[in-house]
């Protein structure tokens, strides 16, 4: 049985969500980002058990198919960056198009009505977060997390980075301003 849970977005919460089947005892064959394959089916008082103890953990079951899609969408966006490998030639319609299996147009439809931000938006706005991460983290220097992070160069790092924060980096790591969990972006 596939269990789609909502805000799954590193190998934390899969670490989390296995503990909360742990407790409960269910088998699992399979768990990724967005994803659980128990190795039996669950009935539904153990599956209302479940959802209960995954929202008490900030998680929660998602049974529309629109929703899972958004999901899917936004931890293969969020895998792409914690990779910190993208470059300037990436483009992220032809990704997700091609790992989706979709036309571009329909996913961003979809992303677009259902989170009221654009697809594109959205990226750069996880991108922000990881290049803020990087930041605090200092062992790498700017022109290193512009590259990893696929941007033509410093200055439009900086630039964006300014226009979604109101800070530039240097005055983001002098402030007191903090990081955003990547499930509340």
């Amino acid at each position: 049985m596939k269990i789609s849970i909502k805000n799954m977005v590193c190998n934390r919460c899969i670490s989390a969500v296995q503990a909360i089947f742990d407790e409960l005892e269910i088998e699992i064959s399979n768990i990724e980002l967005g994803e659980v394959e128990t190795k039996n089916e669950i009935s539904d008082k153990v599956l209302q058990n479940l959802n209960s103890k995954l929202k008490s953990t900030g998680f929660e079951i998602l049974e529309d198919s629109s929703k899972k899609q958004i999901e899917k969408i936004k931890n293969l966006i969020i895998q792409k960056i914690s990779e910190e490998d993208i470059t300037e030639e990436f483009i992220l319609t032809e990704f997700l198009s091609s790992v989706l299996n979709k036309d571009y147009s329909a996913i961003s439809k979809l992303f677009s009505q259902n989170e009221n931000v654009t697809l594109e938006q959205y990226f750069i706005l996880q991108k922000i977060e990881k290049v803020k991460e990087l930041l605090l983290y200092k062992e790498f220097n700017l022109t290193e997390i512009s590259l990893k992070l696929g941007y033509k160069s410093v200055q439009h790092l900086s630039n964006q980075f300014k226009k979604i924060t109101g800070f530039s980096p240097t005055q983001f790591l002098n402030s007191k301003e903090k990081r955003i969990a990547l499930d509340k972006v």
